[in-house]
Parts: C-alpha cells; sequence; structure tokens
C-alpha cells in the first residue's frame, strides 16, 4: 500500500450550502439484519454522500464493509450483503465534519476490548472530542483515525465498569456536544442522544425486533413501525438472551434537561417525509413559507422554489399570498457533485450542471424565489442571473429562515463567521446589491419557531438549538476554546 504524509492546518470549506451530518441505522435479532441496514441507509442517503459503512455479527465473528461512496454503489451488490452475516447489525452514512474523508474515518469503527468486541457509529460532533483526544494520547492511547468517534471507543476501552453497557455510558457522560449514536456488541444494541437532544434519534420496531436510526424515512422504507423518540440524554440497551428473547432497558439521566432539537433538521437537513420530534418535516417547511408571505409580501407573478430545499416553502408562499407556484427552475437529479472544473470557463457553467431555468414559465414574469437559506450567497448569485437570463422582469428573494451569522460545532459543516453573507455586508440593502436581486427578505426568528409549532422563541430558554441564527450556543465548546484547536491535527493521506 503506498502511502504519504501531509499536514493540514486548515480545512478548506467549499461550496455554498451546509454540508449534511451523517445518518445512523441499527437493527437486533432479525435474520435479514445487514439488508434492512442498507435500505435504512438508503434512505438515509441525503444526511451523508461521502460514504457508508456496515458491520454485523453472526453469532461468533463481527463483520464489517466500509466503503467510499454512495449506498447503492455498493450495497446493492448481493455478493457485499453476502459478506455481511448475521442476526444484528449498524450502519452509518457520512458527511465529514472532523477527521479527512478516508476509508480508516469510515464509520462504524470497531474494536476488540477486553469485554469483546464493539461497534459504534455516531451521528453529530463533539464539542470536546480534540479535547478529550490530546488528554488520551498525552496517557498512552494510539489513535488510528481522526474521527472524533474513535475517543469514544478509548474511553469504553479505560472504563472500570463491569459490562459494556456500563462502560458505553460512561464514557458518553465524558462527552460533550450533539450526538446520537449506536453502539453493538455480541449481544447488545446500544442507542444513545445526547443531553438536550439537538441530533435526532428515533425507535422502531419489525417482526418484534427493535430498530433504531436518526429519521423515520428510514423506518417507512423497510415497513416498520415507529415506536417512539428516544429522548435527550437517554440510553436504550437491547439485549438478546439465550433463549432468543429481546430485553429494553431505558437508562435516562438523574437531572434532565429540557430538549433542544436543531432547527436546521426542520430547515434543511431531514427528509420532508420524515416525522422529526413529532412534527412532520414537510408541514414544518410549508408553515414557514406561510409565514414568510405574511412577513415579507411582495407583488409579483409568480412563486418559484429554488429546487429541492425551497420547494416546501414555496408551496405554502404561494398558498398564503394567492400567486402561483411554478417550477420556474428544473433540477437535474442525475448529476451528483460537481465534477472537478480544470478552467474558469468550465467552472462557470457549475450550477447550470444542476438547475435550468425554465424559460417559457419565467419570461416577461415578476419571480419570487423561495429558497430554504442563504450561506455564502454566491450560488444565489448564480441563480438570480440564470433567471434574469431567462427573461424575468423582477426577481425577488425570500429565504424560509433567518440570517445564518454564527458556524455550527455540532455536526453541520458550515464555513467561518467571516465567510458567511450575513457578516460580509453591513446591511440587508447591501446583501441584496451583491446577489442581484430586487429584493430579499428572511424569514424571522420567531417566524420559525411558529413554523415547527414552539411558538415565539423564549430567550431566557429557547426551545430549539439555534445557534447559528442567535448565537446562543447551548453547550459549551471546550476545543473553540482551547489553545490546541480543530485544526491542529496530523492527518496521514492514504488510499485507505
Amino acid at each position: 500500500m503506498n502511502q504519504s504524509q501531509s499536514f493540514s492546518t486548515e480545512d478548506d470549506i467549499d461550496g455554498d450550502t451546509l454540508h449534511e451530518e451523517c445518518g445512523v441505522f441499527g437493527i437486533l435479532g432479525h435474520s435479514d439484519a445487514a439488508t434492512l441496514t442498507a435500505l435504512g441507509l438508503h434512505a438515509l442517503q441525503h444526511r451523508g454522500q461521502e460514504a457508508a459503512g456496515i458491520v454485523s455479527f453472526d453469532g461468533q465473528r463481527f463483520h464489517s464493509e466500509r466503503r467510499m461512496g454512495l449506498v447503492g454503489d455498493h450495497y446493492t451488490d448481493p455478493a457485499t450483503l453476502a459478506r455481511l452475516p448475521g442476526d444484528r447489525s449498524i450502519g452509518h452514512v457520512r458527511y465529514s465534519t472532523t477527521g479527512e474523508t478516508i476509508l480508516r474515518n469510515v464509520q462504524p469503527l470497531f474494536a476488540e476490548l477486553e469485554v469483546g468486541g464493539i461497534a459504534i457509529a455516531h451521528n453529530g460532533n463533539f464539542t470536546n472530542g480534540l479535547t478529550m483526544r490530546r488528554m488520551l494520547i498525552a496517557d498512552g492511547a494510539i489513535c488510528q483515525s481522526t474521527s472524533d468517534t474513535e475517543v469514544v471507543l478509548h474511553l469504553i476501552a479505560r472504563s472500570k465498569h463491569p459490562s459494556s453497557s456500563d462502560r458505553f455510558i460512561d464514557a458518553i457522560r465524558q462527552m460533550e456536544g450533539g450526538y446520537s449514536m449506536l453502539a453493538m456488541t455480541r449481544t447488545k444494541l446500544i442507542a444513545a442522544r445526547d443531553p438536550i437532544g439537538i441530533r435526532p434519534l428515533v425507535m422502531g420496531e419489525l417482526d418484534g425486533k427493535p430498530i433504531f436510526c436518526s429519521e423515520t424515512c428510514a423506518l417507512d422504507i423497510i415497513g416498520a413501525k415507529f415506536v417512539r423518540d428516544v429522548e435527550n440524554g437517554e440510553v436504550i440497551i437491547c439485549e438478546i438472551q439465550q433463549d432468543g428473547s429481546i430485553t429494553i432497558d431505558s437508562r435516562k439521566a438523574d437531572m434532565p434537561k429540557p430538549e433542544r432539537l436543531c432547527l436546521f433538521e426542520y430547515v434543511y437537513f431531514a427528509r420532508p417525509d420524515s416525522v422529526v420530534g413529532g412534527r412532520n418535516v414537510y408541514v414544518a417547511r410549508r408553515n414557514m413559507g406561510i409565514n414568510l408571505a405574511k412577513e415579507a409580501p411582495v407583488e409579483a407573478d409568480l412563486v418559484v422554489p429554488v429546487p429541492d430545499g425551497g420547494t416546501p416553502a414555496a408551496i405554502g408562499y404561494a398558498q398564503a399570498s394567492g400567486i402561483p407556484f411554478e417550477l420556474g427552475i428544473i433540477r437535474n437529479h442525475y448529476v451528483g457533485r460537481t465534477f472537478i472544473e480544470p478552467t474558469q470557463s468550465i467552472r462557470a457553467f457549475g450550477v447550470k450542471l444542476k438547475h435550468s431555468a425554465n424559460r417559457a414559465i419565467l419570461e416577461g414574469k415578476r419571480v419570487v424565489l423561495v429558497d430554504d437559506s442563504i450561506v455564502r450567497g454566491t450560488t444565489s448569485v448564480k441563480i438570480v442571473q440564470m433567471i434574469r437570463e431567462a427573461g424575468a422582469s423582477e426577481v425577488h428573494i425570500r429565504v424560509a429562515s433567518p440570517m445564518i451569522y454564527h458556524p455550527d460545532f455540532y455536526g453541520i459543516d458550515t464555513p467561518d463567521a467571516d465567510k458567511l453573507l450575513a457578516n460580509q455586508y453591513e446591511s440587508l440593502q447591501a446583501m441584496c446589491d451583491f446577489i442581484g436581486a430586487d429584493s430579499l427578505e428572511f424569514l424571522s426568528i420567531n417566524g420559525l419557531y411558529r413554523a415547527v409549532g414552539g411558538g415565539p422563541r423564549d430567550d431566557a430558554n429557547p426551545q430549539f438549538t439555534d445557534h447559528y441564527f442567535t448565537g446562543d450556543y447551548p453547550t459549551r465548546l471546550l476545543d473553540r476554546e482551547s489553545t490546541n484547536n480543530v485544526r491542529k491535527l496530523s492527518m496521514l493521506a492514504s488510499n485507505g
């Protein structure tokens, strides 16, 4: 295996979008465990497209298949699934928020410990992950990946508790941040959610067998029944007994905190057909558009979504305003990630590879262009230009979420604060001029809260995690406060 060593001091975060988090899926006691896990991961593909992995256990051995790329590129192959025998498995789809995009960082991670083998996978980010990593390395630990998930494995290994369940709980109680996590041992499937429930995790059931996954859409694809949300701060331990029965034990924090789900699950990340925190995501997004129409009306001929994220909000805006909804932009669903553009002249085609203006609909019209969010604004510039070139007489941008002022440290890969559009211009008009629109308006924070059923924001005790809009971070950011921050890891570049 050829390897070369390189050192990275700064992450280069490109693109004008909020990159996906990750997705997890696990099932215990079902004969088709790996196949069901692959299907569940396929439903969660929107949460991460860089890599996917599955670990199964057949009663004797653990089996692991971890691949770069999409679920459908690998796990539709019967030969791959045949290498994942057993009646229990966990899986993960990944977008890297910490650690390089290399094979050894692909989850689930596996380790052989004193208490036996254990595989773990998680969605989110630990805000003290690097602080704990440095402590472990100083004490002699050897880290094989740059994923903060590996820290949990080390803490499990060092725990003095006799059982794997208690070791797992001991480990995650030392971690801070936003996460949902699954662990699998020889007999157990363990699910855990962070103390304030920033990241979602649901429990389901298929043929009497327990399932845990990031969103309800992963239950729907396999015909499983939704049981309930895993509560914030809760650890659920499912264990197969010798007679084949499965026991379920719930452990909760002694002093539970109020739940604060991440608002971007509703704005951007979750699939529209999912139910997150008891709320249908599509309905929440449509409500965002309804509230946006009330807060920022404009005279126009058409309401046009930026597909696909802006579509539910655009439907709501059209319903509330009485302005007709039209598909003025057509998305190419088959382009995938924009290929590496070798020249500036080819790079200019980037947006048109993914979106095409529907000239017959747009020409001569005053257009309300509805998007779910604006990060850096560079894509908005190109879309507005494309719509004007298609003959639109006016372009009014309406954004179904507030301005983004602050970066995220809980599993969403966002640009640094100085690269966010809201921090680059002193006024809304200046932003509008940069984008090239006739007007620009954002949904208010209270409009967003009302859209997801939370009522107006309680500033003393916010009902949701919303720091990217407000700067109100719900946990300590120990890694950011440290002098040795996230960007000072040595990383070995390799082919896997």
